[in-house]
């Protein structure tokens, strides 16, 4: 545990060292990343499809506040769509300028959750989103997941049914509004997932604020089998053909994602808790303090040794 904390440290100081260069780095990193993923999701437009461009516009990314990474990255889902059918990027566009409206308003500094989340429902780790959420932000953190969400499920149905699409007539404009329209509003598996993941983030939330030794793990456990048992439950009354053993290993693995950021961001001695009371003319205090557990990174020192030599 020791070398664990000293590792903590030493990526600490590392950080803010170079924070003026890793800033930039990471929004080109996170930006390339994402754009690779819409491509590989989409990939209707093939001018778009190319490294170059994508590489140009993440370096835009990298020099660009972070909300400019989520405007190009509905741009190019946009694009894609468009290439497939007009309906298709219409419906898309209407979607990304209400969720924008809902974004702005109630979270406008969770870009990563709306970039990451569909990247995560990719990558079969869904799960540590609501989890990493309740731990790290608020519930009003929920509006951003349930863009990306809505997102993931649109893409996806919208792709699935692309050969759906591309076999109606020119003129059944109307048709396919209303296809993609009724997909997407009847998705109950969408519904769902926002509902798990919105009663997951309030639990988890709720929890480790709570002045109760280790709340974080209790909070992590807790809404883990909150978010299971939605999701059965929506199962059970809706038959969205949840996978039960996928559920439950995309949890465990969700939990270690989440000890992992608990260990940076709350990682504390309660052996060492103390209790302490004060007042002042108005107010009596009780206050628990919890030490948090650092470890100096060690210093190297190098010792010069001279030679004398004796001049006769």
């Amino acid at each position: 545990m020791t070398s664990l904390l000293v590792v903590k440290q030493h990526i600490k100081h590392f950080i803010g060292k170079y924070e003026v260069y890793l800033q930039p780095l990471g929004k080109f990193l996170v930006a390339f990343i994402t754009l690779l993923f819409v491509n590989g999701a989409t990939g209707y437009m093939t001018r778009l499809n190319s490294l170059a461009i994508v590489f140009v516009v993440a370096l835009m990314c990298s020099f660009m506040p972070p909300n400019f990474t989520v405007i190009m990255a509905g741009a190019f889902v946009i694009a894609h769509l468009y290439a497939v059918s007009m309906e298709c990027a219409v419906v898309m566009l209407a979607i990304f300028l209400l969720m924008f409206l809902l974004y702005y308003r109630f979270s406008p500094k969770d870009t990563l959750v709306i970039l990451l989340t569909p990247i995560f429902f990719i990558l079969k780790l869904p799960y540590a989103v609501p989890l990493t959420l309740g731990l790290l932000s608020s519930p009003l953190s929920i509006v951003s997941v349930a863009c990306g969400i809505i997102v993931y499920y649109t893409i996806t149905y919208i792709t699935g049914n692309i050969v759906t699409l591309a076999g109606m007539a020119a003129d059944d404009m109307a048709v396919r509004f209303r296809y993609v329209i009724d997909g997407i509003l009847h998705n109950r598996e969408m519904l769902v997932m926002i509902g798990a993941f919105s009663a997951t983030i309030i639990v988890v939330y709720l929890i480790r604020r709570m002045p109760i030794d280790h709340c974080w793990i209790i909070a992590t456990i807790t809404g883990s089998l909150v978010n299971i048992m939605v999701l059965l439950l929506g199962d059970l009354i809706w038959d969205v053909n949840v996978s039960v053993p996928l559920a439950i290993l995309g949890t465990a693995v969700s939990i270690g994602i989440a000890k992992i950021v608990e260990f940076f961001a709350f990682h504390v001695d309660y052996n060492r808790a103390e209790s302490v009371q004060f007042e002042d003319d108005e107010y009596y205090y009780y206050v628990k303090a919890i030490p948090k557990i650092t470890v100096a990174a060690p210093q190297r020192t190098v010792k010069k040794i001279h030679s004398s030599r004796r001049q006769n």
